[in-house]
């Protein structure tokens, strides 16, 4: 029987980087995978009854292949080595798929075969749920025809930010030409630079340089420039890690003047959230070929031209976002009594810290396609 495996992911701004996905799941019974295109079982276990095949394993871990696979071993939406692309910056490369042949499949009394269970997508911070039969799937073969799946199973895996821990990945630092001060990133959870040396212990998988904040990345948010109609920010990311590479990165701002937004000089942009005229939260990630890729110890940036609303100011922390999250995972933000204020100013009233989250509970569907 042909099984086609296809994983969905449907976060708008999350996705899965290297080293990718590593899917697995127990069988009902004592299934064999005999062969597979697009991806490969890590092991191939106990073998001896069924010479040859290609897993025998009850718990078999499935990785994709790589780049640059030969042709004959590639099906649709395979061999990236398991990136899944977010939904926002690349729907295409947002889904994955393999197909395997497996056999001794264990049936129900009515002759079905039995579903399996406790699936695992094998990155951090996801949970996966058990697989569910849905309608089965129509998948077209070349320009009019269709074929169907003689059944379809989904699984649904969620993201969490508290199962990965309490560990910041980033932090958020606020310049502002209207004030002196420069409110440096709070302190992330990787300890402190041992005396005369210039990299941080191991933290989360991560070596980073040793900083004031410690944290593996860093978010500058500069207001820079006031203009008569605009306002200019320059926005800079900084990689502290010494031994990683961030591919099709990403960072999410909130903030109150997104909707007035208008140009973004080197750097990707769409809304995500938009109720009606208002749009507060953005996504932002690198250009192809020129800075998708943020290197270890490296920066990208890029500067951001706002209109002035008609309620717009500098005071009150306005000019400032109230969250930030880079690759989807928030980012330390310096509390709000530590904004700049603009000089010689009374005390002004500045926004609360009771602001709108992102959902951080976020899926991932997985689709078995029997056939």
């Amino acid at each position: 029987m042909q099984v086609l495996v296809s994983l969905h992911n449907y976060q708008l701004y999350r996705h899965v980087e290297d080293p990718g996905w590593r899917l697995s799941w127990f069988w009902a019974g004592d299934e064999v995978i005999y062969d597979t295109t697009g991806a490969e079982a890590t092991e191939q276990g106990n073998c001896s009854l069924f010479v040859g095949a290609h897993s025998c394993e009850k718990h078999p871990v499935m990785v994709d292949l790589a780049r640059g696979v030969p042709y004959a071993r590639q099906v649709d939406h395979c061999c990236r080595g398991g990136v899944l692309s977010s939904l926002t910056q690349n729907s295409e490369a947002a889904t994955s798929a393999f197909l395997m042949h497996v056999g001794n499949f264990k049936s129900s009394s009515d002759g079905i075969p039995q579903k399996p269970f406790n699936f695992s997508l094998g990155v951090p911070g996801y949970r996966c749920s058990n697989a569910t039969m849905v309608a089965p799937t129509r998948t077209r073969i070349g320009k009019h025809r269709h074929v169907q799946a003689l059944m379809t199973w989904q699984a649904t895996c969620f993201y969490s930010q508290t199962a990965v821990g309490p560990f910041r990945a980033c932090c958020v630092s606020l310049p502002t030409f209207y004030s002196r001060t420069i409110v440096e990133c709070p302190h992330c959870t990787c300890g402190a630079c041992p005396a005369g040396t210039s990299t941080a212990p191991q933290c989360q998988d991560a070596e980073i340089r040793c900083t004031g904040h410690m944290c593996p990345i860093r978010v500058h948010w500069h207001v820079k420039k006031s203009y008569t109609e605009y306002w200019r920010v320059k926005l800079s990311i900084n990689n502290f890690n010494r031994f990683k590479n961030y591919s099709d990165w990403n960072i999410v701002v909130q903030h109150p003047s997104l909707q007035e937004l208008t140009q973004v000089f080197s750097f990707a942009y769409e809304p995500l959230v938009q109720r009606g005229t208002i749009n507060d939260t953005g996504l932002f990630w690198g250009l192809p070929r020129f800075n998708q890729m943020l290197p270890q110890d490296g920066t990208v940036q890029t500067e951001v031209l706002l209109r002035k609303g008609k309620d717009f100011s500098f005071s009150g922390g306005w000019a400032l976002p109230r969250k930030i999250y880079f690759d989807g995972s928030e980012c330390a933000m310096p509390p709000p009594d530590d904004f700049p204020q603009l000089p010689s100013s009374s005390p002004v009233q500045r926004f609360s810290g009771g602001h709108r989250w992102l959902a951080s509970g976020a899926v991932l569907v997985l689709g078995l396609l029997l056939t």
